[in-house]
């Protein structure tokens, strides 16, 4: 069984994210995860090679995840704009 401790370890130690959220929906038994990753190493490349590095740093999870849904896969710049809307403005 694949913990969400686990995968959250491969995906630090292996993208060094400034952001990572990591959400079990298969209801604890480990096969089904949602994540968010905010990583520099995604600089420069597309949205399919940045999936490919998240698989690629989960290798040996994958071997038992049945299912993996990548909410976002983003870079810090990317990842800033969407968090200063969620701020309300001091105009507003």
């Amino acid at each position: 069984m694949v913990t969400k401790e686990q995968v959250e370890a491969s995906l630090t130690s292996k993208l060094n994210p400034i952001h990572l959220e990591v959400i079990d929906i298969s209801g604890g038994c480990g096969a089904s995860f949602e994540i968010e990753v905010v990583s520099e190493q995604f600089e420069g490349k597309r949205l399919l090679e940045r999936h490919r590095m998240v698989n690629a740093a989960l290798e040996e999870e994958m071997k038992e995840i049945h299912a993996l849904s990548i909410k976002k896969a983003q870079t810090p710049q990317q990842w800033k704009p969407s968090q200063d809307s969620a701020t309300p403005s001091k105009d507003a």
